[in-house]
């Protein structure tokens, strides 16, 4: 599939010219985005978890809102309200704040759980359910969520129902210093964010997403990926293993994976490269593992290390 390799890859180097040294956190903003998956960035303050997903949504010819969340965001401003005209009586919808292809939900841990479970409908189906009034999203659409995992006054942490719904959740890390370097000769002279201009449109979008689904997986993949997942519900380490939304989520990224390094067929490294984003937010640690100086990561990196790696 060298059209969509192409595309994507004009995306990303796109995104790049005003993220530096982010290329793994691009490439798998860019495996949710054809993916029909939603995104949860999680890193410390002033790394660039908004800058990335601003240059992501500069670089598509799409439409772009931002819900700054705090303790007062009210449902209604996410999804919407019906209100009435007083001067005809009559009721018209009044479309709240995700109504749009490409959401940023800025510090969605600093609003209330209410609040957060609207965000619940609009994230699995891709719909607002207003006054007994459904109302569609517009296609293709996306919610990116960024929240700060150190900080903990005035917030309130996201219960599994909503992480969930994630599709993949990243990490983005301290620059190291070449990297440094060059994002301050790139802001010397300005902001390169506010130059970018769009390079894919809606429509190349949901060529991309359809794409996606003629990425062709074997019965060898499937049972590797099925495997993968039954150890994490049999470790001893983990209270929580990955549901089976987890599971089809890891399949579908692995074929986005596939599609981003231009092939038609999905590869057992496209699974073990996507393994970590996928499921590490979708798995509770137990407190005594914790103790015990394990982590989510060390427990993924030992779930791959216990399952045969299938020759396809």
């Amino acid at each position: 599939m060298p059209q969509a390799d192409l595309m994507l890859k004009l995306i990303k180097e796109n995104i790049s010219r005003a993220i530096v040294g982010k290329d793994t956190a691009i490439e798998q903003l860019l495996v949710a985005l054809i993916c029909r998956g939603h995104v949860l960035i999680e890193d410390v303050p002033g790394v660039g978890k908004t800058s990335l997903i601003a240059a992501l949504a500069r670089s598509l010819d799409c439409s772009f809102s931002r819900i700054q969340f705090t303790p007062d965001v009210m449902p209604s401003d996410i999804t919407g309200f019906t209100a009435a005209n007083i001067k005809t009586g009559e009721f018209h919808f009044q479309p709240g704040a995700v109504m749009s292809q490409i959401v940023l939900a800025d510090e969605i841990n600093r609003t209330s759980p209410k609040t957060q479970s609207a965000l619940l409908e609009v994230m699995s189906e891709q719909q607002v359910t207003v006054d007994g009034v459904t109302y569609p999203m517009p296609k293709p659409f996306m919610v990116m969520a960024t929240q700060n995992p150190i900080e903990f006054v005035g917030t309130y942490p996201l219960p599994e129902a909503q992480l969930d719904r994630f599709f993949l959740r990243l990490s983005l890390g301290y620059p190291s210093v070449m990297e440094e370097v060059q994002i301050l000769e790139r802001y010397q002279s300005g902001d390169p964010l506010k130059e970018l201009e769009p390079v894919a449109t809606a429509e190349q979008v949901l060529e991309l997403q359809q794409q996606v689904d003629h990425v062709k997986t074997s019965v060898a993949i499937h049972e590797y990926i099925s495997r993968l997942v039954a150890v994490t519900r049999e470790a001893p380490d983990l209270t929580l293993g990955v549901s089976p939304r987890g599971s089809i989520a890891l399949l579908k990224a692995a074929r986005g994976y596939a599609l981003l390094r231009g092939r038609d067929y999905v590869l057992p490294d496209d699974v073990q490269s996507m393994v970590e984003p996928v499921l590490s937010h979708r798995l509770i640690l137990k407190p005594e593992a914790r103790l015990r100086e394990k982590s989510i990561k060390s427990v993924l990196k030992a779930t791959l290390q216990a399952v045969k790696v299938p020759g396809v």
